[in-house]
């Protein structure tokens, strides 16, 4: 099995990192080399992992270790995603009685 190369354009160097986006919270994460392709994370070689920047207004969070030592980068950035409260349940409401339509019409008809 090939090694597998750099994403970026013009770039046959052997990827060394996986870097993901968490869109909803302006996050990047860059991390080592995942264990698998992903279709939404790029793979960079090691010039191009350490001169990444995040977008302007975005968090970049760099994550040691060595190459493959994580399975899914993916889950880390679902691990920075702060989690929703959980809503108490709403008890079951008695069920109403079925109400119909009624026709009124206007005294002008």
């Amino acid at each position: 099995m090939p090694a597998r190369e750099c994403s970026r354009t013009a770039c046959s160097r052997p990827a060394v990192s996986t870097l993901t986006y968490v869109y909803e919270d302006s996050t990047a994460v860059l991390g080592p080399l995942s264990r698998t392709s992903e279709p939404h994370a790029y793979d960079l070689c090691a010039d191009h992992a350490q001169r990444l920047t995040a977008p302007q207004g975005w968090e970049l969070i760099r994550v040691p270790g060595s190459s493959g030592a994580s399975d899914d980068l993916l889950a880390l950035a679902d691990a920075v995603r702060p989690r929703p409260a959980v809503p108490e349940p709403v008890p079951a409401a008695e069920p109403s009685p079925r109400r119909h339509l009624h026709v009124i019409r206007s005294s002008n008809d």
